[in-house]
């Protein structure tokens, strides 16, 4: 059975607030609405319905056996109603205690804690579920809608119209090299004097790797790849252990202090923009909104 367009979600909770107060007045300053607006509301039930729901008494309504039946599926109608919208916007991230945010291994120093600190003091009952992992992990991730927010290194060739991008810091890409190296007394190092040496890098789907590979091709020439790893921490220990040398961004150099990081020379400097993104259709979401708040603060810091 088709139910009449009459029947709306706001007409149902004006007929159960009748039900419980019993007077039309009440009724009008419960739910904001004129005397005579609580009246129509109930009296096109009726027609919806066709079939009385009340016995007129005078002025007042005395509810049938009819408006009791119908009440009790009212109510359950419209707790589900509510049910259902508080599970949306928390589907969505608009009313979640939680918010799930993913970064990169290279934040974990200095960046998530305070990002994560400022946050907490924001919405202090928020709880974070904090995913780690590379570029390409991240965004999938935040795509399939199984992140809300992350924060990488923003490659610039690359359109994301769907997301809001909320930059945080722009990092130099150094030489990494062991402390007793032979460039160590050097203030910056040619690419080309490098050609004979061995590197170790990340794997093609960190940032990191992409800009490794555009430093050497600046440079005229492919680097020799010794190893690939996928995580930053082992980077740095195999550089550490004179297992090759690497191309790494400034803020790993707080990772080992067994590792010298050496600017560039200028011909290849290049450097990443550290980024908040988050999807545009959520950007107005409370939880987003601190996050991004946050990010902003910190960039001014």
């Amino acid at each position: 059975m088709q139910i009449d367009e009459q029947i709306t979600f706001r007409k149902l909770e004006v007929f159960l607030t009748f039900m419980e107060a019993g007077s039309m007045g009440r009724v009008a300053e419960m739910v904001g609405q004129s005397t005579v607006s609580v009246h129509r509301s109930l009296h096109s039930l009726e027609e919806a319905l066709r079939c009385p729901l009340f016995r007129r008494d005078g002025r007042k309504l005395i509810p049938l056996a009819a408006a009791y039946a119908f009440a009790e599926h009212a109510a359950r109608a419209v707790r589900a109603c509510v049910d259902g919208v508080d599970a949306a916007r928390e589907a969505a991230g608009f009313t979640a205690a939680r918010i799930r945010i993913g970064a990169l291994y290279s934040l974990t120093v200095r960046t998530l804690p305070q990002l994560l600190m400022g946050l907490k003091t924001r919405r202090p009952d928020l709880d974070v579920d904090l995913t780690l992992g590379s570029n390409r992990d991240l965004l999938e991730k935040l795509r399939d809608a199984r992140l809300d927010a992350i924060v990488i290194a923003l490659d610039a060739d690359v359109p994301h119209a769907d997301l809001v991008e909320v930059p945080m810091f722009d990092d130099e890409i150094c030489f990494a090299a062991p402390l007793d190296s032979r460039y160590a007394d050097r203030a910056s190092v040619d690419l080309r004097d490098l050609r004979d040496e061995k590197f170790v890098t990340l794997s093609e789907d960190f940032a990191t790797y992409h800009d490794f590979m555009y430093a050497f091709e600046l440079a005229g020439f492919q680097p020799n790849i010794a190893m690939r790893v996928g995580d930053i921490f082992s980077l740095t220990n195999l550089v550490s252990g004179g297992v090759g040398y690497a191309l790494l961004p400034r803020r790993v150099a707080e990772f080992s202090p067994q590792v010298q990081f050496i600017p560039l020379d200028a011909r290849y400097a290049t450097s990443q923009r550290i980024t908040l993104l988050m999807p545009k259709n959520r950007e107005r979401s409370p939880n987003l909104l601190a996050l991004s708040a946050e990010c902003r603060m910190f960039r001014r810091r």
